[in-house]
């Protein structure tokens, strides 16, 4: 996995054990807490469009975004003209989303994955480079 990354990052009520967990699994990456603060009902568009701007605006490498099902997290994000999020509930997802699509938000569904499977697939997403090539091709149509 790469070190000295800068990492975006935030969840809803439901991601919010997992986000904390995750904030003191890696040692070797700079995080910046977007929110939620506490385990009390919140709404996940509030934190998902700040990590998507922070990303987007370029002053991160990554965003991670947690809730639930992940899948209201990644619609909000990918309402940014610039944010390619991807859902990952394993390690297999997490490559082609990092090497075919160039994701640069990752989303797990915190209800559905261990905090064991969480930390895995975040790795695997930092360790993977986007490979180019037809992929670039494609990756440049996804924008309106």
């Amino acid at each position: 996995m790469k070190t000295g990354l800068k990492i975006a990052i935030g969840a809803d009520h439901a991601g919010f054990d997992y986000k904390q967990a995750i904030l003191g699994m890696f040692n070797d990456i700079e995080f910046k807490d977007f929110g939620t603060d506490s385990a009390d009902s919140a709404d996940y568009p509030d934190f998902a469009h700040a990590v998507a701007s922070a990303v987007e605006g370029g002053g991160f490498d990554f965003g991670i975004l947690l809730c639930g099902s992940a899948n209201g997290v990644a619609m909000t994000a990918n309402k940014h003209q610039n944010i390619r999020a991807a859902i990952c509930w394993k390690e297999e997802v997490a490559i082609p989303a990092r090497t075919h699509n160039d994701a640069n938000v990752l989303c797990i569904p915190a209800r559905h994955v261990t905090i064991d499977e969480a930390k895995a697939i975040i790795e695997r997403f930092l360790s993977e480079e986007f490979e180019g090539g037809r992929h670039a091709r494609r990756v440049g149509k996804i924008g309106c």
